[in-house]
């Protein structure tokens, strides 16, 4: 059986991330709560919750961690032929609790969704608070792909994405990729290893260096890159 530390009402304490298991990985604690500080404060730490709906909380910081540089993702010759035909408008932050849903929705290559009614109450209010933010892709007016993370400092953390039509979802991401190097973001949290991710450039750190550049690009503040208002940007391409 596994014993975890049970997190208590102040919304900065977490034990220390290298106490957290190793199978599975990167384990670290259980209940608390969704309040937004304490949301901030675990990613500005490394740590992230993911749980079930019938699980408490359950927080993680997996060793090693996957991460991307904007300035170094990789796009194939065939994603950016792509890229040049426009397929979709790109908009930023104009249907982010959509976004959210969207990639809760079954899939037909997953089981049940971790994105719980209480996630996407806490994360909305993160959105109404400027520090989580969607990449959108609209066809005809119709949401087709996008994706969904926070903003802190220069880091974005990628949360997750959704594609309605072929590849929308790349798109997107490629299209966040431009936009936060234009805006001085150093670092994409891709949280765990896919033979996508690599393909896009991601590659892996240890845990406590993540930890540690974190802190270099997070501070002691909340606040990022992101433009204040900035939903409806050029398509880079």
């Amino acid at each position: 059986m596994i014993h975890l530390p049970w997190l208590n009402d102040d919304p900065a304490l977490f034990p220390p991330l290298e106490s957290a298991l190793d199978d599975p990985n990167g384990l670290l604690a259980a209940g608390g709560d969704l309040h937004p500080q304490r949301i901030v404060n675990a990613y500005a730490q490394g740590i992230f919750p993911w749980y079930e709906e019938d699980q408490p909380i359950l927080w993680w910081t997996p060793n090693p961690r996957t991460i991307l540089r904007p300035h170094e993702v990789h796009l194939s010759r065939s994603l950016r032929k792509l890229l040049r035909k426009a397929p979709f408008e790109l908009r930023f932050d104009t249907a982010f609790s959509e976004v959210m849903k969207a990639c809760a929705a079954p899939r037909e290559d997953a089981g049940g969704t971790w994105i719980t009614p209480e996630m996407h109450e806490a994360y909305c209010e993160l959105h109404r608070l400027g520090i989580t933010h969607s990449v959108e892709m609209w066809n005809d007016d119709k949401l087709v792909g996008g994706l969904y993370g926070l903003a802190l400092g220069q880091v974005f953390f990628g949360e997750s994405m959704f594609s309605r039509q072929d590849n929308a979802s790349k798109i997107a991401f490629a299209c966040l990729c431009y936009y936060l190097e234009t805006w001085g973001f150093e670092l994409v949290d891709c949280q765990v290893a896919s033979d996508h991710l690599f393909s896009l450039g991601a590659y892996e750190l240890p845990r406590e260096e993540f930890a540690k550049t974190l802190t270099g690009l997070i501070g002691n503040t909340a606040r990022s890159h992101w433009p204040e208002s900035c939903t409806h940007p050029d398509y880079p391409f």
